[in-house]
């Protein structure tokens, strides 16, 4: 204050404004926080009252943690998708969702009646299961001697699983014979239960003679060093050029993605910002490892179900101009979610930040409502979002999602095959077709050819058979039942309802070569495990086909 006194006057004035204004700000800034802090204090106040009133006065016992657990969903959905609580109970389940690891035997079981036996499906290579023989089509009996009759799938999976080095002891009826019990008879199998790893990078392998390919399905730990592996092992046989699969792959963990980036872009680069409201939440990912290949020209396919940290890599190396992004729009989350820990063991995974591309690009959707059916971002006009530019003076857009260098849609199937995979009918056969047959061609040569055989199995099940267009013309013709309109019309509809209406039989003919590849990868991974099946994939895949034929990035 000693220096206000040898001020000219309109500087002291304006100096005082200053002084006033700030202490305006503390003030309103002081009455802001009070504020806060009152109504938080006001609303717990009023929750706890009427907990107590409705444990006082309720005419019925008040089922106080099922309406507490809804209390705080219905909360933490008001805010996001994303921000949830984990109970004690639920941390397994949500550690194998982070980490992709449990403990069990290693395989998809099947109960298609509960009061029936468990049958395994589908057993993983090298896991506990094929270890101690069992197969697709064996039925478990009892578990632990407890009969299966009665359990549901959930319940059957949960007795099956515990800590690694447990044993587990399942009766099993054997579906073929072997070496000291015959086909169709009960025996126990003792099974050591061991640490499950689901693989964030299903397959590796040359689709062509410059090509290698990588089908990644997850961001868990250590996917980073995979992806690496798999490119010296894809350059040892020849590889060229370079597809990263993340269609489908919903995310995971930042860092791995922020690893992965760096294999093929130089040491030091931008890879992701995210930005929140604490000065902790805000911080800019490089890379700090030196690349394997600065060169190798990449491809990224993406889907509108690629999220989250697959929108990072795509986003990241498109922005850098190091590869290609061909598919669909990704599905539009860029939102950061740390794990903050709650009494009693729980955990609260709440969105702290938003993420940003190099670019500056924000990956999140404008708004949650103009979503798609499968919840990815919707059509979003350009008067909306706004330019951006890639490291070469490209230009791209926000608005929610990576929207492709190249777009290129996957196949749309019939209502009638998304039915035959729904209700599991594919899946029923599979099993006759396991039974039936101890083994089948290797998987480079293994064809279905007895399709004839699908169709009599087919038509003896329950399944909504109907086309998309007879799916709109019943619900239209029960609107205008609805609003007294249909019998004015009944001679048109009637003409236009036969028109519409296929016999299951020919519907099924119809489909033909859009049904079997889905046969085909069902009973590949039966007798070859899941590689299998996603070779059988990659027979079928158009829309990678399709992106083979589009320039590369270099």
């Amino acid at each position: 204050m000693a220096q206000a006194l040898f001020m000219k006057p309109t500087v002291m004035k304006i100096y005082r404004y200053i002084l006033a204004a700030v202490a305006a700000l503390s003030v309103s800034a002081a009455a802001s926080a009070q504020s806060k802090n009152f109504n938080m204090g006001k609303w717990m106040e009023i929750q706890n009252s009427i907990l107590k009133e409705l444990d006082r006065s309720y005419v019925d016992t008040l089922p106080l943690a099922r309406i507490e657990r809804a209390g705080i969903d219905a909360m933490l959905e008001g805010l996001d998708p994303y921000t949830v609580y984990v109970p004690e109970e639920e941390q397994e389940n949500f550690q194998m969702m982070i980490k992709g690891v449990y403990g069990g035997i290693g395989a998809v079981i099947y109960k298609p009646d509960v009061n029936g036996n468990v049958i395994i499906n589908e057993p993983y290579a090298g896991s506990p299961a094929v270890k101690h023989g069992l197969v697709c089509g064996d039925e478990i009996v009892a578990i632990d001697g407890v009969s299966t009759h009665g359990m549901t799938s959930a319940d059957a999976s949960e007795k099956m699983r515990g800590k690694p080095g447990t044993t587990v002891v399942l009766r099993t009826k054997k579906l073929h014979a072997g070496e000291t019990w015959a086909a169709g008879e009960e025996v126990d199998v003792p099974i050591v239960r061991e640490r499950i790893l689901m693989p964030a990078i299903e397959y590796v392998g040359m689709i062509d003679e410059e090509t290698g390919y990588i089908l990644q399905s997850k961001f868990t730990d250590g996917v980073g060093q995979a992806v690496r592996d798999a490119y010296y092992q894809l350059k040892a046989k020849g590889m060229k050029r370079l597809v990263l699969d993340l269609r489908s792959n919903g995310g995971g963990l930042l860092n791995e993605a922020v690893n992965i980036v760096s294999l093929f872009v130089p040491k030091g680069s931008v890879v992701v910002s995210q930005k929140g409201k604490s000065v902790g939440s805000n911080m800019t990912y490089k890379t700090t490892t030196d690349p394997v290949d600065l060169k190798i020209p990449i491809i990224v396919l993406v889907d509108s179900a690629s999220a989250s940290a697959s929108e990072i890599v795509s986003g990241a190396l498109q922005d850098l101009d190091r590869a290609t992004i061909i598919g669909t729009r990704t599905y539009g989350k860029g939102l950061v979610q740390s794990i903050r820990p709650l009494p009693y063991n729980g955990q609260l995974k709440v969105t702290t930040a938003k993420y940003y591309t190099p670019s500056g690009r924000c990956v999140q959707a404008i708004d949650y409502a103009h979503r798609n059916e499968d919840g990815s971002v919707g059509h979003i006009p350009d008067s909306l979002t706004h330019e951006f530019k890639t490291a070469s003076g490209r230009i791209v857009r926000d608005g929610g999602g990576i929207t492709p260098d190249f777009e290129v849609k996957s196949h749309k199937y019939s209502r009638l095959t998304y039915s035959l995979v729904l209700n599991g009918v594919i899946e029923q056969y599979t099993l006759k077709f396991v039974r039936e047959h101890p083994s089948i061609a290797p998987i480079d040569e293994f064809h279905f050819t007895d399709y004839e055989d699908f169709i009599a199995f087919a038509l003896d099940k329950e399944f909504d058979y109907r086309s998309s267009a007879k799916t709109m013309f019943d619900e239209m013709k029960k609107t205008l039942d609805e609003d007294g309109l249909s019998e004015s019309m009944a001679k048109e509809l009637d003409a236009l309802e036969k028109s519409l209406n296929i016999e299951k039989e020919a519907f099924l003919r119809l489909k033909k070569d859009e049904i079997i590849p889905f046969i085909e990868e069902e009973i590949a991974v039966r007798y070859y495990y899941q590689e299998a099946g996603i070779k059988i994939r990659l027979r079928y895949d158009d829309q990678l086909k399709e992106a083979l034929t589009k320039p590369s990035a270099v």
